[in-house]
């Protein structure tokens, strides 16, 4: 399934609501960590396929979500399981710090390259 980029807010409540792992990154397009995350968070989203649904919100387009989420800085990904957030990382990080979450998360056993 392809990262889908948000475009309104009832549709990102609807799918965290869906129950499933969910990972939302919190960013800009002016934020320079924020582009270095997406290439990271495509590779991602091809290796964890339908495990883990994949949403990348813009926060100056859609503050109110950004509000919600409590988030301070970008990037912030938020990965959220049964509508829940579980676990929230501030900041671009290694890869292996996503993998590590979503492995925990969506409960599936990955191999760090």
């Amino acid at each position: 399934m392809a990262m889908i980029i948000a475009d309104n807010a009832g549709a990102v409540r609807e799918q965290l609501k869906a129950g499933s792992t969910v990972l939302v990154d919190y960013g800009a397009s002016w934020c320079p960590p924020c582009r270095t995350l997406l290439p990271i968070l495509e590779e991602l989203n091809a290796e964890y396929g339908d495990e883990v649904r994949m949403i990348k919100v813009d926060c100056d387009e859609l503050p109110e979500l950004a509000s919600e989420a409590g988030v301070m800085s970008m990037p912030t990904v938020i990965v959220y399981s049964g509508g829940q957030p579980m676990e929230k990382l501030v900041g671009l990080r290694p890869k292996s710090v996503y993998q590590g979450v979503l492995n925990k998360l969506a409960g599936a056993v990955r191999s760090t390259p």
